[in-house]
């Protein structure tokens, strides 16, 4: 490992940058609930995913859980029982840094030991979800492809070189590009590399891409790639005009003075927040007639403890923290600053993990609705913990964009 990319300790926050949401901020209790909580891991939760009404979880010993969403609209608070926490799919022998439901029944899973999983959801002859292993990448073709070639051997370490498709410490972050066609990896090796999908065959690496652990990535819908990194920097990077598989480094943020541990992309791409050790949610947008450059523009305040997790979705986004709550924002119509529309709290240890559901019915006994429109709509936001257990709120959002 290069770097302990992800720390729980919380570093000095931000003074330069305006705050747009304030640290007292008074929540309604009736806007949030906890409507689940799920148990069952032995180890910490370490990464979520939402695919369709299946919530994917993942845990520091290998294993992959899935539970039912709708289960949410119909219970209360969970009792300690594995079988209502949701049922064991798939395993490996080494920890899970990250899920992504990549779409068509595609569940990609990254790992401590330096691989990606690629899953197919399927079902058991009793009609209990499954996961079957489809290819570990890098895949088998890429390895004896690049063994052969002497220029594929890259130094990754002190007398230490491997082929130039291999990551060699733990993958932390996936992502796929807006038409499907690339996946992203990103590992506390310090590379991004670029995968071709449905093949699986890996067409770059960009290495060093950061001078210490990246431990985040997000794609927007216009193509850029951003990473960030414990080097406290974000990048933006682009697919080179005249190159399809070839990427360039198009802009260097910083703001942050600590390791940056989390990114999200909301608003349609248009805003992206970052989370680190300085306790502050970042929040860029994309400036006026910039060529697509982001600008900072101000700082979301109120975690005691390190950012770790960010989730968003249209004008909402949530942060998890190692103080053990989760704080979620709404951005304000018009981009006059933001809400604090709810402090979560409950968990027992750090929250690690989020994934955020948009516009559904989680459970609520009165005043709630679907979703859009200009009453408001019930989201659901499960978070994960160091502790291994996942709580799965319903927190009522007026809505000011029609979802």
């Amino acid at each position: 490992m290069l770097s302990q990319s992800v720390s729980l300790s919380s570093q000095p926050s931000l003074p330069s940058l305006p705050s747009l949401g304030t640290r007292d901020t008074n929540v309604s209790p009736s806007l949030h609930q906890c409507v689940a909580s799920l148990r069952g891991h032995s180890s910490y939760v370490s990464a979520l995913a939402v695919d369709g009404d299946s919530l994917y979880r993942a845990s520091s010993d290998g294993r992959i859980m899935v539970w039912p969403l709708d289960d949410a609209s119909s219970r209360q608070e969970q009792q300690d029982d594995d079988s209502r926490s949701g049922t064991v799919i798939a395993s490996s022998n080494s920890s899970v840094k990250c899920l992504l439901a990549a779409g068509n029944g595609l569940l990609l899973s990254s790992h401590q030991d330096g691989k990606i999983r690629a899953w197919r959801v399927g079902s058991r002859k009793d009609g209990t979800r499954r996961l079957v292993l489809r290819a570990v990448l890098p895949i088998v073709v890429d390895r004896l492809r690049t063994c052969l070639l002497p220029w594929s051997y890259v130094e990754v370490r002190r007398h230490r070189r491997r082929t130039w498709v291999h990551h060699v410490d733990a993958v932390t972050a996936l992502a796929v590009s807006p038409d499907g066609a690339l996946l992203y990896s990103a590992s506390w090796d310090r590379s991004l590399k670029v995968w071709r999908l449905p093949d699986f065959r890996c067409v770059e690496s960009i290495a060093p891409a950061h001078d210490d652990a990246i431990n985040a990535l997000a794609v927007s819908p216009d193509g850029n790639v951003y990473t960030g990194s414990a080097d406290k920097k974000i990048k933006a990077w682009r697919r080179h005009a005249e190159q399809k598989n070839k990427h360039v480094l198009v802009q260097t943020m910083e703001r942050h003075r600590s390791a940056v541990n989390a990114l999200a992309l909301g608003v349609e791409g248009k805003v992206l927040y970052s989370g680190a050790c300085d306790r502050s949610v970042v929040v860029w947008e994309r400036a006026e007639g910039g060529a697509g450059r982001m600008e900072a523009t101000g700082t979301l305040r109120g975690h005691a403890m390190a950012i770790l997790c960010l989730a968003a979705a249209w004008e909402v986004v949530c942060s998890g923290s190692a103080d053990r709550t989760v704080r979620v924002w709404r951005r304000e119509a018009g981009n006059t600053g933001y809400t604090c529309l709810a402090v979560l709290e409950g968990h027992g240890a750090a929250v690690k993990s989020l994934a955020l559901v948009c516009g559904r019915d989680g459970g609520w006994e009165e005043g709630s609705s679907g979703g859009g429109g200009d009453g408001g709509g019930s989201d659901l936001v499960c978070s994960g913990a160091l502790d291994g257990e996942v709580k799965i709120w319903s927190v009522l959002v007026p809505c000011l964009l029609q979802r």
